[in-house]
């Protein structure tokens, strides 16, 4: 399942958003989009999961919850 991630603060990595979703189930691959031009961070990200109900628990557990100081979605 990939999963949308928005809301992330700017200095969120892309192993910050795989430790996040990790403790939930295995994650296949985290990616926090960056800016073409600048390289900076965009605000969102996705989060692949290869099973659906370790995805399903993860979105339940983390919607909401803070990240590096924002509240992801």
């Amino acid at each position: 399942m990939n999963i949308y991630v928005g809301k992330i603060a700017y200095e969120v990595t892309d192993e910050d958003l795989r430790g996040a979703f990790d403790v939930h189930g295995e994650v296949a691959s985290a990616t926090v989009i960056l800016d073409k031009y600048s390289g900076r961070s965009r605000g969102f990200g996705f989060v692949e999961m290869s099973n659906n109900s370790e995805a399903e628990a993860a979105i339940e557990a983390l919607n909401g919850t803070e990240l590096k100081g924002r509240r992801i979605v």
